[in-house]
């Protein structure tokens, strides 16, 4: 019997020795060599204000970040609709870190500029506080979808003080909203939902990455589908036309038969030019 006491002793001891270690690992960090995710992560105090983050196998300090920005009008959506680019990323581009964020949604009583880009800013300073924990550099990329692609290029444009933009990735997403196509469109009425009602041309000009774009701005992959029927194609062509008036490396992919989303063919299609892309300039 006291033989047996003193097993179950040891083995408590060694529990609580393994538990011991275990806190102490966290405190310190992920491990760099093991793949890492974690989910809802809080970066501020609205609970929208989360993000799930992805830490590749065997990542380093020159390990890079994508940034994921969801879609949705600017007034819903959530980080779930970016699911697929998540697997898409693990598997093609392994030595990736990932970061799928929420955002505070636009109502009638916040509107989403300069809410959510201030949101994108709150992550990209929470990434940098903690990229000694995670094992990563401040190098990052964005994708963004829709309204998601808008904030992503407007942030990189204009917000990104530090030059820690590498690319930046539209998906069908709005880049001037002082074009005249947008009067009788769906998106302008979303507008006014989520900027507010007294929109004057100034300010649609200061959140438009088409009038904020400048000789800096980091190398641009654009995607429009010539059918879509809330982004004219004015929205990617004339952004294009910019970036190329700018000398800014940019691509343009156009599929005159898809509408605001799509798959199959052109939807592989888009996944290897963005891929090539992110490899050749992150």
């Amino acid at each position: 019997m006291k033989g047996l006491k003193l097993i179950f002793l040891f083995l408590v001891l060694t529990s609580l020795n393994v538990s011991c270690n275990s806190d102490d690992s966290n405190t310190a960090g992920p491990n760099p060599l093991e793949a890492y995710e974690e989910f809802n992560i809080s970066y501020g105090n609205d609970s929208n204000q989360v993000f799930d983050l992805y830490l590749p196998y065997n990542r380093t300090t020159a390990t890079k970040t994508i940034i994921l920005v969801h879609g949705g009008g600017w007034t819903s959506g959530d980080k779930t609709d970016m699911d697929d680019i998540v697997e898409i990323i693990k598997t093609q581009l392994p030595t990736y870190a990932i970061v799928n964020m929420n955002y505070r949604l636009a109502d009638e009583n916040n509107f989403a500029y300069p809410m959510q880009t201030d949101d994108i800013t709150s992550v990209v300073t929470f990434l940098k506080n903690n990229q000694v924990n995670y094992v990563i550099s401040d190098d990052i990329g964005f994708i963004g979808g829709s309204a998601g692609a808008h904030l992503s290029m407007l942030w990189s444009y204009v917000f990104d003080n530090e030059h820690q933009v590498d690319m930046v990735c539209s998906i069908v997403g709005p880049t001037n909203f002082t074009d005249p196509t947008y009067l009788n469109n769906p998106v302008y009425q979303e507008l006014i939902n989520a900027f507010g009602i007294n929109i004057t041309n100034e300010f649609l000009e200061e959140m438009s990455p088409y009038h904020r774009v400048t000789t800096s701005a980091p190398p641009t992959i654009l995607f429009y589908g010539g059918q879509d029927p809330l982004i004219p194609n004015t929205q990617g062509i004339d952004m294009r036309d910019k970036l190329q008036q700018l000398n800014v490396i940019n691509e343009f992919n156009f599929y005159p038969n898809e509408g605001h989303s799509w798959g199959g063919a052109n939807w592989i299609d888009s996944v290897i030019k963005l891929k090539t892309f992110i490899e050749t300039h992150m």
